[in-house]
């Protein structure tokens, strides 16, 4: 009785091509929205890659129960991002399984998506169109911009074209998008009237990061050789939308310095180039690390004496350097590569935690790392709780991931969907 009163609830439906134990920062938050949901009384059904996203080597169950979410995890869906070629295969494939299953899964009252993969809101139309579901679009990057801005397509070609039409058809047919800051909302605006259906959430630090955590007594520190050293770090995805040059440029004055540490933790397509750059330089007090379990992440985080987030200058509103809430989040200053204004800045600006300095300036990115370096323990402590404070005061998991199911809900509603309900 039990089993067929579950099999009868109205169901939540989540598509993302990436989706937790994965390190993915985008199935990371997605998770924590779908367990949300879960703990709220809604029956949550996810669908994902069998495959690590950046590590295709990776297997994951094929099912299993996480935080009360259903997790079903789909063949070919991921190979990977060593090429273009792998990563449309993966995507493709992806796409197509979701739109069968936006089209055929029993009793959904409504679907969210993100932008793993892009264009996932273009398979949950038809269900949308078709079977009356609301859809909630997700936007945590947006293209064809980062694709312009990066110069992989003409601005006024047809792929870029395509890509646009497809994404203003999402945001016309989505019931409610949800953006990332204020300069991300401003591009969208552009596109469609959307201000009634548009809402603004910051992602939020994952991981349950610690501020507490003692530097000299943190184990990613002792199982590192890090140990009384000062630790620059730079953790999460390597991308060149994010570009690390001038931090690399300003390495090499520190090759003599045996106290200095620059830490790379994550993955990447731009990963490759750090490690080419550290060893090419023979840059001894450097260290390159993979992506940190979930459960160890508060560790490698705070393991940091400063950290550095980096924003390419033409993706202000395109992308989101998520990274710096985790470091604000375990109270470290942050030492930011990139333009103003800017999300970013606009953190900056709401206390003084952190040190800005522009892509090209080595020399401030020297001049920065030797201030940093010199300060008293107090003082960059003190910078840290300033951080910390920001997070905690609006900035946590409970407060964000509270307000952005609270959206969805009031979606589902007007859409006469109740939680826990039977199907219709």
């Amino acid at each position: 009785m039990e089993h067929t009163s579950a099999s009868r609830r109205r169901v939540f439906l989540v598509l993302s091509q990436t989706f937790v134990p994965d390190p993915a920062a985008v199935g990371q938050h997605m998770a924590s929205a779908a367990i949300e949901m879960a703990r709220r009384g809604w029956r949550v059904l996810v669908y994902t890659a069998n495959r690590g996203y950046d590590d295709p080597s990776v297997r994951y169950a094929p099912r299993e129960v996480i935080g009360g979410v259903e997790i079903r995890r789909l063949p070919l869906s991921s190979f990977g991002k060593k090429s273009i070629f792998t990563r449309v295969l993966g995507t493709a494939s992806f796409l197509v399984q979701s739109l069968w299953l936006a089209l055929f899964t029993r009793n959904v009252c409504g679907i969210l998506v993100s932008t793993s993969p892009p264009l996932i809101g273009l398979a949950t139309l038809p269900a949308r169109i078709l079977r009356g579901v609301p859809v909630i679009y997700w936007a945590m990057d947006l293209n064809p911009d980062q694709l312009i801005a990066m110069g992989h397509i003409k601005p006024r070609g047809p792929i870029a074209a395509m890509l646009e039409a497809a994404n203003r058809f999402i945001l016309h047919s989505a019931s409610l998008i949800i953006t990332l800051d204020r300069f991300m909302a401003g591009r969208l605006l552009k596109r469609a009237p959307i201000k009634r259906k548009l809402a603004i959430v910051p992602p939020w630090p994952q991981g349950q990061p610690d501020s507490s955590c003692d530097a000299g007594e943190n184990p990613f520190r002792a199982r590192h050789n890090l140990t009384g050293k000062f630790v620059i770090m730079y953790s999460g995805n390597h991308s060149p939308a994010n570009p690390l040059d001038t931090l690399l440029e300003a390495m090499p004055h520190f090759r003599d310095d045996p106290e200095i540490r620059f830490v790379f933790v994550g993955g990447g397509v731009a990963k490759k180039g750090v490690e080419r750059f550290i060893r090419e330089n023979n840059l001894s007090n450097a260290l390159c690390l993979p992506y940190q379990p979930l459960s160890e992440l508060r560790y490698s985080l705070a393991a940091a004496d400063v950290h550095v987030v980096s924003l390419g200058n033409a993706m202000v509103g395109i992308c989101h350097p998520c990274k710096i809430y985790g470091a604000m989040s375990v109270g470290r200053p942050v030492l930011f590569l990139g333009p103003a204004p800017s999300h970013v800045a606009d953190l900056l600006a709401l206390g003084n935690f952190g040190v800005h300095v522009r892509h090209g300036d080595v020399e401030g990115m020297v001049r920065a790392i030797r201030a940093l370096r010199e300060m008293s323990p107090d003082a960059r402590q003190h910078m840290g709780r300033v951080a910390a404070g920001i997070v905690n005061r609006g900035l946590t998991e409970q407060v964000l991931c509270g307000r952005l199911c609270d959206a969805i809900e009031r979606t589902l509603a007007a859409a006469g969907c109740v939680c826990g309900g039977p199907a219709a």
